[in-house]
């Protein structure tokens, strides 16, 4: 692994996996987060289509970019729309992923590999998160008590990925709105037919008075309690939950003020990333993004052929 990604040669071929910086030979671009987009473009991109247009959205311009390449084979990680893995001759190449279907989210499927490098976000063993259907429950709990006192309710999550799975989640509350940003994401999302319900902006429901006439629920992005946005929805009397994988734990505070604080990820969580192991088969793991050594270690004792990937 070097300072610009993780570089993986098979045969004559050599790629940088989700490089911060594309080389100028092949670069595998894993999904349209900001933290995986490389900063400038150079070389061919291997990346889905719907990755290169959300990043183009985002203002990085992935330049000459494929989603064919021989010896190499895409997998949907379930991370969010458009994410992939890439099994690059006998290794698999995860980026970010969720093995658990979330919504319009399909988890992803797992290859046989030799080789696997992994994410470990949440690589340590407190991290074990409820179902979808209890989640939704909960929320869905906490809505129908706020609509019962005519209060609106801000749901909070990443603008790409969470805030899109939370809209399908909970598209049957009425009226619902999306902050503007989210908006925007959303009908691209609807081009490429994901079922995600239409819904006006807050700056156009705001302007024809639509917040006023309460309860309503709206879909926005994960801000603070002091942010602009948010003081203002509390004007109209709001409440906050905003969604996180951290949301329970004790280790970094990531509820940003919110009224509620709900565990919800688009990674997997720490059994899952065990099963992910165990189902691929590989004789060698390699772990990044995370917990890198504290779950290499525990690989490490059960048996299985693992090391942490560092920066060189």
């Amino acid at each position: 692994m070097t300072s610009r990604g993780v570089l993986c040669t098979s045969g004559d071929a050599t790629i940088l996996f989700d490089p911060k910086t594309a080389s100028s030979g092949i670069n595998f671009v894993s999904h349209a987060h900001i933290d995986h987009l490389p900063s400038s473009s150079g070389g061919t991109i291997l990346a889905s289509r719907y990755t290169a247009e959300l990043a183009s959205h985002r203002g990085r311009d992935l330049g000459c970019c494929t989603e064919d390449m021989q010896d190499c084979t895409l997998y949907d990680t379930g991370h969010i729309f458009g994410s992939r893995g890439v099994l690059f001759g006998d290794t698999f190449y995860t980026g970010d992923i969720c093995t658990r279907d979330r919504g319009f989210l399909q988890g992803a499927r797992i290859p046989k590999c030799k080789t696997l490098i992994t994410e470990c976000t949440f690589g340590l063993p407190e991290f074990v998160f409820p179902s979808v259907r209890q989640v939704c429950l909960q929320v869905d709990e906490i809505i129908s008590s706020m609509y019962s006192r005519g209060v609106p309710v801000v749901l909070m999550g990443y603008e790409l990925g969470k805030a899109q799975t939370l809209s399908h989640l909970f598209a049957h509350w009425e009226p619902l709105y999306y902050h503007d940003s989210i908006k925007a994401i959303n009908e691209m999302h609807r081009r490429w037919n994901v079922p995600l319900k239409p819904a006006l902006g807050h700056t156009e429901a705001e302007r024809q008075g639509l917040l006023n006439k309460k309860p309503w629920v709206m879909i926005a992005p994960k801000m603070s309690a002091k942010s602009p946005f948010v003081l203002k929805m509390k004007k109209y009397g709001a409440v906050t939950i905003s969604f996180s994988g951290w949301a329970k734990s004790g280790r970094f505070p990531y509820s940003n003020g919110a009224d509620y604080s709900i565990q919800l990820s688009d990674h997997c969580d720490f059994n899952e990333l065990i099963k992910m192991v165990e189902v691929s088969g590989a004789e060698n793991i390699y772990t990044i993004h995370g917990f890198v050594s504290e779950f290499s270690d525990y690989l490490k004792k059960c048996g299985f052929n693992a090391m942490p990937l560092m920066t060189s």
